[in-house]
């Protein structure tokens, strides 16, 4: 087979972004595909050898990823890290987008020290999206902290900010908060080409979206709140987490093998 990118050994760390929450497939550990998994099938396609593990858990903090899936991920001797970390923060209230990006520079120190590609992700755009959109600021300013901390550190940005498809609101789950099928395998298109990784899969060409008439626009703000918004406020005020009690889906470095690359 030819070889067609350098990694043969990659971990991903993170929160529920990178364990794929919002793409869900039954036939993948934990149940969710997500654009960690997918880039990872196509760069599994082209070596022989590649392995690929993944300890993101959903609704973990930058501090609880420090101590607790770098360490593990060192163990696995990777050559390749993606991390996307801190957006939990972020999207509290009073945490300094500066504080949070000084943290993440260690990771990242530690994460590269034995010559491994480091990936760092930006935040999305969320200047449409409910609730989080007033916290768009916040989000540009820990951004151009990853910008600079990937210079200083010669990691690679994949920049999800300048990923304009996930404007469209098919992009995400019904939650609001995480990607759909569509927005994780966008990413991942997105993630291959910042690693200059040549690949087959393709972009969606969406229609149109149908208007949306006011009233009906309220109904499902409504049910959304309802359904999402209040237990999230709710496990926020009970200093509980949706990933308490979960462990990684993939720890062990395995073959990974190409899906059926459905978006749908």
């Amino acid at each position: 087979m030819a070889r067609l990118h350098p990694w043969s050994r990659y971990v991903a760390i993170g929160d529920s972004f990178t364990e794929g929450v919002g793409d869900p497939e039954p036939r993948v550990p934990g149940g969710m595909r997500g654009w960690a998994d997918r880039t990872a099938e196509v760069l599994g396609s082209s070596t022989d050898d590649f392995a690929y593990a993944n300890l993101a858990i959903r609704g973990r903090l930058l501090q609880q990823i420090i101590d607790e899936q770098t360490d593990a991920a060192l163990e696995l001797r990777p050559d390749l890290v993606t991390v996307s970390a801190g957006g939990n923060d972020i999207i509290r209230p009073g945490t300094d987008p500066d504080e949070v990006a000084s943290r993440l520079e260690g990771l990242v120190a530690r994460l590269g020290a034995d010559g491994a590609t480091v990936v760092l992700f930006t935040g999305p755009d969320i200047g449409q999206t409910p609730v989080l959109g007033r916290i768009r600021g916040k989000v540009a300013i820990y951004n151009e902290n990853i910008h600079t901390i990937a210079l200083r550190h010669d990691a690679v940005v994949a920049d999800m900010w300048a990923l304009r498809e996930l404007a469209d609101s098919r992009m995400w789950a019904p939650d609001r908060l995480h990607f759909s099928p569509l927005g994780h395998h966008t990413i991942a298109r997105m993630v291959l080409s910042s690693l200059a990784v040549e690949n087959d899969l393709q972009p969606y060409e969406l229609p149109p979206a149908e208007p949306q008439l006011w009233r009906a626009a309220r109904r499902e703000d409504i049910g959304w709140a309802r359904e999402y918004l209040v237990p999230w406020v709710l496990r926020r005020v009970r200093h509980q987490s949706s990933g308490d009690g979960r462990s990684a889906k993939r720890p062990t470095p395995l073959a990974v093998f190409l899906g059926d690359d459905r978006a749908e």
